[in-house]
């Protein structure tokens, strides 16, 4: 088994942060200029015949009209309806498209101005968290865990300022907050008050309901 020479690999980790920064720049640019923006989350294996999509779709609509913008994941299933819901709304859709082996494709209901590609998930994460004024977390897998838990933890710590998440679909998450529950808190692991962090609803009307009171009882202003 040939080594790498440990100077290449110091050389080439110099040169990834340039790319790094470069990702980061690129995304600051653009999204600083769209204005407030809810995160919609969930899986990209949901197909177009599923409620669960149909209802992506609704509520994306409803959030548009209220004057926020959509963000996902660029990618199909719960990502491609909500970028559907925008557009179809006449509204701003978002799309933070990453670069997987399996190639995932942008999907066609992102406007092509606000399609921003990334190869580094953590960057794609931060720009998520940083221009969004909520998150919706349709049901998902293992990247929705990841942005729905990163979210709540920089939440926690107050490293970023409070807005609204919302778990969308009581049966899918039941499972999950039972847990946080029983055994988090239980084993004192959790606060008693995190569990205030999330909201969790069923249906377009309820999401909306969310985003409204918390914003009529916080003093809004965009977190960026």
């Amino acid at each position: 088994m040939k080594y790498k020479n440990w100077n290449e690999i110091k050389s080439n980790d110099s040169w990834a942060l340039f790319k790094i920064m470069s990702e980061f720049v690129n995304g600051y640019e653009k999204m600083s200029t769209i204005g407030p923006s809810i995160s919609i989350f969930g899986s990209a294996r949901t197909p177009e015949d599923h409620p669960t999509y149909q209802l992506t779709v609704n509520i994306a609509k409803a959030i548009s009209k209220m004057g926020f913008g959509i963000i996902t994941g660029g990618g199909p299933g719960i990502m491609e309806a909500a970028n559907r819901g925008a557009k179809e709304a006449g509204g701003t859709s978002i799309g933070l498209n990453i670069s997987l082996p399996f190639e995932q494709q942008s999907n066609p209901y992102i406007d092509q101005d606000k399609l921003i590609e990334f190869q580094y998930f953590f960057v794609r994460k931060v720009v998520f968290v940083k221009y969004a004024q909520g998150f919706v977390v349709m049901p998902g897998g293992l990247g929705t865990l990841d942005e729905l838990f990163e979210a709540m933890t920089l939440l926690q710590t107050s490293k970023i300022s409070k807005f609204p998440i919302i778990l969308v679909g009581v049966d899918y998450w039941k499972g999950l907050i039972d847990w946080i529950k029983n055994t988090l808190l239980e084993e004192k692991n959790i606060n008693p008050e995190d569990l205030f962090l999330f909201e969790l609803v069923d249906t377009e009307a309820e999401v909306i309901d969310c985003i409204q009171r918390f914003y009529k009882n916080e003093n809004f202003k965009p977190n960026f």
